[in-house]
């Protein structure tokens, strides 16, 4: 019923850039470079973050947001599957063995991470995204101050006076289909953005299905001009198999194979999501202006593994509000920014066993329960920066981050004696930042900061093996040194960005695997994070109506175990395990005749140290990319698109995400790789109506 409806829905497509100049000439294409051009720096005042907007995200498959992603240098994302992501910056995060923690991420301005430190980028359509904002490191002082830094998900809107309808139908291969529909609307006052989503595949493994609905529902009212009240909805159900990771010799075999256990037990997770948020913005007058955020997020997840079932839910709320104003000093004119987030949330989870082996081969089965838990997470960020441009060339922004975090588990399967019940407040921790910024020329810039961040552990990194609170861990803390700069030449066509940077972090979080579903936390030494980033960029116009973009984005992280003793081993001097030492991903962005483009990448990963004792590394591999697509508007109303791509187009095989430090049970070979997928195709048919 579902493809009949999305069948039936195909030929509902236009831009989203419509009426930015008036004119009816904007092709579907101008508005991929139009988009890119209105990028929107949500960080303050001379923050140096980096910018994925709609250009990148056409050199990809419109279900590849990781790849777009690690475009950008000093980022990498594991990515075992669409639902098993772990992101990491500057190699904060590569100790963490499951998902994203240790940064902050925020959809529309609102937290989305939970009380813990994790956040999903998987529950999120690329295609629902004007753009994505990373911030590199503990210097977004408004965003949080996590030692990896800060990401920012801006979802799409109407931008000039418009009514639009469009929609996006993808397939490929492994049963891709994929599809896209939305509704925006902008008057001057009423600004509507309505879209939903449907995303089916099998999958490149065996036990890999993946199913997701999302709908997003982005609104605001101007009342007059100087209060605005905005409505934001999102709401994603999906479902996806777990393939689970493989040992080198399945790996060798046959990476689209399943862990036999998983196979076994026909392993999945199901997760309903839903975030709320009521924003409203207020201006005082020309030097002030406030924007406050209540929301509200739920989390329904339930995974049966083999080792036993999970069923857990979280209600999460909470209130954002930032300021941002002017002030005179002298003859210097500073602006400033200050406010505060609080969140709450309650984590609840059950554990049942998996009595799947007793069911006939079908799968898992709930069997008795054991362990009931309920953990209530509290965190407040307090920030304020202040910049002040001493002269035309020269500024300077100090920046301040207050945390406060607490934790209070609770016990409620064991009574008496047995119960584990505990609380768990960590002292408030003081976290500046300063940040310098000289302009040579208007094309040409030189920026620095010093910033102390910090990371919270993880929920199993509290507990210690016998489920206990554990009194002694730490949050981890480090101190950033950053300098770089960015340089137009040539009217702007030739852009050369660079970074060289060094974090000291010490109270380091390593999660120690002590079964096959149990980690336990512990602070184990020191590391120093060193590295060059490189981003350039070349826009060559060669005539006839033809438009050559190179670019190339280089990564080298020297990553390194200062003071690490873990079990009576030294691994100081070591590189840090799960960061690759080197990575590119370059391309060529070609547009010819207005209508056609052509797109190809290539991302180079190298060798990962897969243990901290150094004695085995994954494999480096190079992957290729290409899309080709014509868009153009065939009348004043209608748009037309197709495009064809072609992922890992020499067919590769290769590990597109590791797990660290793992350990064999029961005879079994340790389980290292999650294969990334070989070659395959998709296509896309875009078609919209502008009224």
């Amino acid at each position: 019923m579902k493809r009949i409806f999305f069948l039936f829905l195909l030929g509902l497509q236009i831009t989203q850039a419509q009426d930015i100049t008036e004119k009816d000439s904007i092709t579907q294409l101008d508005e991929v470079i139009l988009l890119d051009a209105l990028k929107t720096k949500n960080t303050t005042g001379i923050t140096h973050s980096d910018i994925v907007g709609a250009k990148i995200f056409q050199n990809y498959s419109p279900i590849d947001m990781v790849s777009a992603i690690n475009q950008i240098s000093g980022v990498y994302v594991h990515s075992g599957a669409l639902n098993t992501n772990r992101i990491t910056i500057r190699g904060i995060g590569s100790r963490t063995l499951f998902g994203t923690n240790k940064l902050r991420m925020y959809y529309n301005d609102i937290p989305i991470t939970n009380g813990s430190g994790s956040s999903e980028i998987e529950a999120y359509d690329v295609e629902n995204l004007s753009q994505i904002e990373v911030v590199k490191g503990p210097k977004g002082t408004e965003f949080g101050s996590n030692l990896g830094g800060a990401i920012i998900l801006n979802p799409k809107k109407a931008i000039g006076k418009s009514t639009s309808l469009f929609n996006n139908f993808t397939v490929g291969s492994f049963g891709l289909i994929k599809n896209n529909l939305s509704f925006n609307h902008f008057d001057g006052k009423l600004r509507i953005g309505l879209q939903y989503g449907h995303t089916e595949t099998e999958g490149y493994r065996d036990n890999n299905n993946f199913e997701r609905d999302g709908l997003l529902l982005n609104t605001s009212y101007l009342l007059n001009k100087n209060n605005k009240i905005s409505l934001l909805i999102n709401h994603i159900d999906y479902s996806a198999q777990i393939p689970s990771s493989l040992g080198a010799t399945a790996f060798a075999e046959n990476p689209k194979q399943v862990t036999f256990t998983w196979r076994v037990s026909q392993g999945f997770e199901a997760n309903n999501y839903t975030l709320i948020g009521l924003n409203y913005e207020h201006k005082f007058g020309n030097n002030l202006k406030n924007s406050t955020s209540i929301f509200y997020n739920y989390l329904d997840h339930y995974e049966p593994a083999p080792f036993g079932i999970l069923d857990e839910f979280t209600n999460g709320y909470g209130l954002r509000t930032r300021f941002n104003g002017k002030l005179n000093i002298s003859d210097i004119s500073a602006e400033y920014t200050f406010g505060g987030e609080l969140l709450k949330d309650e984590y609840n989870w059950n554990q049942f066993e998996n009595l799947y082996q007793e069911n006939n081969g079908n799968g898992s089965l709930q069997g008795e329960q054991y362990s009931e838990n309920k953990e209530y997470r509290r965190q407040f960020n307090g920030f304020g920066t202040i910049l002040v441009p001493f002269t035309e060339a020269f500024s300077a922004q100090l920046g301040l981050n207050i945390n406060k975090t607490n934790y209070d588990y609770r016990d409620q399967f064991n009574t008496g004696t047995n119960n584990k019940s505990a609380k768990r407040s960590f002292r408030a921790i003081v976290l500046p930042s300063l940040d310098l910024n000289y302009s040579f020329t208007k094309d040409k810039s030189l920026y620095a900061n010093v910033s102390r961040g910090f990371s919270n552990p993880s929920l199993e990194e509290t507990l210690t093996p016998e489920g206990v609170i554990n009194p002694d861990i730490s949050q981890e803390t480090g101190i950033n040194y950053e300098i770089g700069s960015q340089l137009h030449f040539f009217d702007k066509k030739l852009s050369l960005n660079i970074a060289l940077y060094q974090m000291n972090i010490t109270n380091l979080l390593v999660a120690e695997r002590v079964n096959d579903d149990q980690y336990i936390g512990k602070n184990a030494g020191k590391t120093r994070h060193k590295g060059v980033e490189l981003s350039l960029s070349y826009h060559l116009n060669l005539g006839a109506k033809v438009y050559i973009t190179p670019f190339i984005n280089y990564t080298y992280n020297n990553h390194k175990f200062i003071e690490f003793i873990d079990e009576g081993e030294d691994y100081s001097g070591n590189p840090l395990t799960g960061v690759p030492k080197n990575s590119v991903t370059s391309g060529l962005q070609t547009q010819f005749f207005n209508n056609f483009y052509w797109n190809t990448t290539y991302q180079y990963v190298g060798s990962i140290p897969l243990t901290d004792a150094n004695s085995l590394s994954s494999d480096s591999y190079g992957i290729v990319h290409t899309k080709i697509g014509f868009q153009k508007r065939m009348t004043s109303n209608f748009t037309l698109g197709i495009d064809f791509g072609v992922n890992n187009l020499f067919d590769k095989v290769y590990a597109q995400s590791v797990l660290i430090n793992t350990q064999g049970f029961g005879g079994s070979e340790p389980r290292y790789f999650y294969p990334g997928n070989g070659i395959n195709y998709y296509s896309g048919l875009r078609l919209g109506y502008r009224l």
